[in-house]
């Protein structure tokens, strides 16, 4: 760990805290507190970011921006990129403490429960492990809120069956590998498909699997419960999976576009259940 992370893990002080310390410490805080700020700003990009853009989201100067990423940097952050060029984290870098204000805390304990009560069964004993480790590592006083709070995930509809296949689906997307699949529409006619899977959408029904399908050579959608057979295998898929799923947002804002003049809770509403209902008609095109 290096030596800037270690000093704010013994410091237990959350960025916002910062702020409400003794005018005595605004110098040394301030910009501890401003280096906190733009470590977590570079672990939200996957992407170089340019300095000019930094800095400005941390309202500095852009000299000011350069000495904190050299900070940083002669601290053991391991950050690369260089003026011009933008800047980017690279993974493996993590910064204690866990500190979370009580709506953190409260959107991550639901976030965690409707997995663990939503999701396939390793997402579901995934989601169960993680927040126990989270709370394993919370200070006491967090540890209470997080471990006691009240906000419940309520029962829903039975989920269509497709367990088994999510759990492969998963890793096919991870490694970006296709997938060959047996599929069964609306009509109960079956087809067998080669696919480039890519995203997977969980409605409280259904889960709805993205993919580019070879046999139709375009993206289509498909329910997980309708696959009635499903194979992997070595073979990876032409293009990246972030390149597919920019296609495909394109692709459904394009389908959107002429649902603007309809009032903004109506074509809400109607395009949450159309993209579910998507996957009973869109393979058959």
């Amino acid at each position: 760990m290096c030596a800037f992370a270690s000093q704010l893990r013994t410091s237990g002080l959350r960025t916002s805290q910062y702020s409400q310390l003794p005018a005595g410490h605004n110098v040394l805080m301030s910009r501890t507190a401003r280096l906190l700020d733009l470590v977590q700003i570079l672990r939200r990009h996957r992407y170089p970011v340019s300095g000019p853009a930094l800095a400005a989201e941390l309202a500095v100067s852009v000299r000011t921006l350069y000495r904190d990423i050299a900070t940083l940097q002669s601290q053991g952050a391991a950050i690369d990129g260089a003026p011009g060029l933008g800047y980017v984290m690279r993974a493996g870098f993590f910064l204690p403490p866990l500190m979370f204000s009580a709506d953190e805390i409260e959107a991550l304990v639901l976030g965690s429960r409707w997995v663990a009560d939503r999701g396939d069964s390793r997402l579901s004993a995934a989601a169960r492990n993680a927040a126990a480790k989270i709370s394993a590592v919370l200070p006491d006083h967090l540890r209470h809120d997080f471990e006691d709070s009240a906000l419940l995930v309520g029962p829903g509809a039975p989920i269509a069956a497709g367990d088994a296949e999510l759990i492969a689906i998963r890793q096919a997307m991870r490694s970006e590998q296709k997938l060959r699949i047996t599929y069964r529409d609306l009509s109960e006619v079956e087809t067998g498909r080669t696919i480039w899977p890519f995203a997977l959408g969980f409605f409280d029904r259904v889960r709805v699997l993205v993919a580019w399908c070879e046999l139709r050579q375009g993206i289509r959608h498909f329910r997980t419960d309708r696959i009635v057979a499903l194979a992997g295998g070595d073979e990876r898929y032409p293009r990246s999976r972030q390149s597919l799923l920019q296609e495909w947002r394109a692709q459904e804002m394009r389908r959107r576009r002429p649902r603007a003049a309809r009032a903004a809770d109506t074509a809400d509403i109607a395009d949450t259940a159309d993209t579910a209902a998507a996957a009973e008609t869109t393979d058959r095109n």
